[in-house]
């Protein structure tokens, strides 16, 4: 019988260190060919549109999918975990929390390979919900001080500076542009919804590091051309989910100014098969679209948690 994880359930158990643990495990199991991740498949009507998500982790024993829906009444997620040895069902747990952490903790690890280990300037374009998780991450990973916090909301802008710095521990000021939150800063993060670019690539300064996160669409971009381009290393968490929806990416791969071998996996680099930062001076750019397969390290590891300390119920 199906054990069920509420969102109340999730927030008691998940960390970010386990959430770094386990985004870090699988990419490297799919680097290591030990994984299999589906790209996402959308389903979209007038009203609403279905997000699926799926695969499996060998080494760990389970498959499953992350679905999501999205309407103007807001968003919810489920995770389904399965057996992989006979396809018996482990866990439905709701998975709003838990896909914010994941987010996070890639981000997380894209900087732990990939900033310079003395960054310890964050500039952050966005001030959402997501924004949290991309913050604790690049805390655990790289000796952060200062954020400069930019979003087209002011109000929001202030309020999330307040509760990052008491929560974080770090120096977090609200800007007032886009251009400020860059500039200066040794971490570049987005984490927008925006159709149009909000970086611009005469911004950037040699030694930079960018996580986006918010282009998981066609219709996104958070980054101009000159940004790709100006970057020496573009990473990517899945090439095949990139090339589908990393809209960012689009315009340079569509005029042949980037192609496909270009697109370094971050499980490669994990697992020692291809390079991270080679030079302190490089820019670099890691582009965020999300896996089936970190939601499901992070629910294997949950469930394993709440069986152990009591938490959540049998499904009927």
């Amino acid at each position: 019988m199906a054990w069920f994880l509420s969102e109340a359930d999730v927030r008691q158990l998940l960390t970010m260190d386990l959430a770094l643990e386990a985004v870090e495990a699988a990419h490297r199991a799919h680097a290591l060919g030990r994984a299999i991740d589906i790209p996402r498949q959308r389903t979209r009507v007038p009203t609403a549109s279905l997000h699926i998500l799926q695969g499996a982790l060998l080494d760990e024993g389970v498959m499953g999918y992350k679905a999501y829906t999205a309407s103007k009444a807001g968003a919810r997620f489920l995770v389904h975990l399965f057996d992989a040895a006979d396809g018996r069902p482990l866990a439905v747990i709701e998975a709003d929390f838990l896909g914010m952490m994941r987010t996070g903790a890639a981000g997380g690890i894209a900087a732990k390979h990939l900033a310079r280990p003395d960054a310890a300037v964050v500039g952050m374009i966005g001030a959402g919900w997501q924004a949290q998780g991309q913050l604790e991450a690049l805390c655990k990973v790289r000796p952060v001080r200062q954020v400069k916090l930019y979003s087209r909301n002011p109000d929001k802008c202030r309020l999330a500076s307040a509760d990052f710095a008491q929560r974080f521990g770090v120096e977090v000021t609200a800007v007032d542009n886009a251009e400020a939150a860059v500039r200066g800063s040794d971490i570049v993060v987005t984490i927008t919804t925006s159709a149009t670019p909000v970086v611009q690539g005469e911004w950037l300064a040699p030694g930079m590091h960018l996580n986006a996160a918010g282009s998981n669409a066609l219709i996104r971009r958070e980054l101009d051309e000159k940004a790709v381009g100006r970057a020496s290393l573009v990473c990517v968490d899945s090439r095949e989910t990139a090339l589908r929806e990393a809209g960012d990416l689009l315009p340079a791969l569509e005029k042949g100014r980037l192609c496909a071998g270009q697109l370094i996996e971050l499980g490669e680099i994990v697992a020692g098969i291809r390079s991270g930062r080679t030079d302190p001076q490089a820019i670099t750019l890691f582009e965020s679209q999300g896996m089936a397969i970190q939601d499901l390290a992070v629910a294997r590891r949950l469930f394993e948690l709440a069986r152990t300390q009591g938490l959540g119920r049998s499904c009927p």
